[in-house]
């Protein structure tokens, strides 16, 4: 066996990159990822032929960055690359918080009124509703918390990350609404300016603070003294590969 494939951070619970259970958690998200933009252009509306395209959401932003995430953490399985699966860690440090986040601030949103988050026009059925809010938060979850090293990332980074996401997008869909003459979703046509600026503010605080709840979820779940931890076999190398 390949060196590459025995090597492991010694509080990473799982072997990855693997050609075994990764490859298959990964195979499994990236086909669920396909499948939300299969659908998107099986059923279009009123953002097909819109500035911008799709990407005005949130939500799409999200999933294209996972479904990134997913393909180099396949190939670094298939491969056996441990460069690859650097570059995952590094991209997952951006999508499991913002997958997080999409999917409390969605359902948290929806649950006060479903016309804050889905135009009146646009229907989404359950199935492609689970597709696009929740699955990407739960697969991002099981490779971070079971294939994935420990990141270093510490408070101030993560706010600094997190803030450039939320402005960022801010901007972008500032930029959608001056050639479109509408938002993506109907709670920024609810909100004055200032308001926007809150929930932004407040999106990049959530984001922060599910990076460094992951961080510290992943430290419980995989950390030195876990009862339900394997112990590290002498053959596992201390690579400071941890993001």
């Amino acid at each position: 066996m390949a060196k590459s494939l025995i090597d492991r951070h010694p509080l990473q619970w799982m072997q990855s990159p693997s050609r075994g259970l990764s490859a298959v958690v990964h195979l499994a998200g990236l086909s669920s990822f396909l499948w939300s933009f299969k659908y998107m252009h099986e059923n279009p509306n009123h953002a097909n032929e819109a500035y911008g395209w799709h990407f005005q959401y949130l939500t799409v932003i999200g999933l294209s960055l996972s479904t990134l995430t997913f393909t180099v953490a396949l190939l670094a399985d298939i491969t056996s690359s441990r460069r690859l699966f650097l570059i995952k860690n590094i991209l997952s440090i951006c999508s499991a918080p913002l997958e997080v986040v999409i999917s409390v601030l969605y359902w948290g949103l929806r649950l006060i009124d479903e016309r804050l988050v889905i135009p009146e026009d646009l229907f989404i059925p359950l199935h492609a509703d689970i597709s696009f809010h929740a699955a990407p938060s739960v697969v991002m979850l099981i490779d971070l918390l079971l294939l994935s090293p420990p990141w270093t990332i510490t408070v101030l980074p993560a706010l600094g990350l997190s803030s450039t996401i939320a402005f960022g997008y801010w901007f972008w869909i500032e930029q959608c609404f001056s050639q479109n003459g509408w938002y993506p979703y109907p709670i920024f046509e609810a909100l004055p300016t200032s308001g926007r600026i809150g929930l932004f503010t407040l999106s990049a605080l959530i984001m922060t603070l599910s990076t460094i709840t992951l961080k510290w979820l992943h430290g419980r779940v995989n950390g030195f003294g876990n009862p339900m931890k394997p112990e590290s076999r002498p053959g596992d190398i201390k690579r400071e590969n941890g993001l």
